[in-house]
């Protein structure tokens, strides 16, 4: 497992960026709950130079505002099959599978769990996810989970340090997004 050579995350968002309930109204709305420390960590990752994307097997305009606030570009929905998704965006960004580090907690995303250069489970994955997964969280999905991840692909990258005693000094990373 090699976190210093990951240029690009790819996340599920149902079970890692939430906890993965489906809160329904009674008029049929649904909502989802985001963890903000989380989105802190895209934030930086992607001022560090690695870049954030989504893969997910449903549709939701949650999840267009929530990743369009963060400043995430590559967000594909409704994609049940997602392996063919991840080798348009590895194409699209000419990355390879050991530039990548995917985090997933379902089958549907083993295959890319295991095709990775870093597949990453949380810790309320289903069994045969985490029994592939090179790293598992120990924080659970929609609860601190990728912040920890991407904590810990600046710290392989050189850049944790510098950016907590920017924060120490400035309250906030010296050109980090507002």
């Amino acid at each position: 497992m090699s976190l210093e050579k990951i240029k690009l995350l790819v996340l599920d968002v149902d079970g890692v960026l939430t906890n993965g309930d489906l809160l329904y109204s009674q008029s049929g709305e649904h909502g989802k709950t985001f963890y903000v420390q989380d989105g802190l960590g895209m934030k930086l990752i992607m001022q560090h130079g690695i870049d954030v994307a989504i893969i997910t097997g449903k549709q939701s305009d949650i999840v267009t505002h929530r990743m369009q606030a963060l400043g995430i570009k590559h967000v594909f929905q409704n994609k049940t099959h997602k392996l063919p998704v991840y080798e348009e965006l590895l194409n699209t960004l000419n990355l390879d599978d050991s530039q990548v580090a995917y985090m997933g907690d379902d089958l549907p995303d083993l295959a890319l769990i295991c095709r990775a250069g870093v597949g990453i489970a949380v810790p309320n994955a289903c069994d045969i996810v985490k029994q592939h997964a090179d790293m598992i969280t120990k924080n659970p999905g929609g609860h601190g989970a990728v912040r920890e991840v991407c904590d810990a692909l600046l710290q392989a990258q050189g850049h944790f340090e510098n950016l907590c005693e920017d924060y120490r000094k400035h309250g906030r990373s010296q050109g980090a997004p507002t």
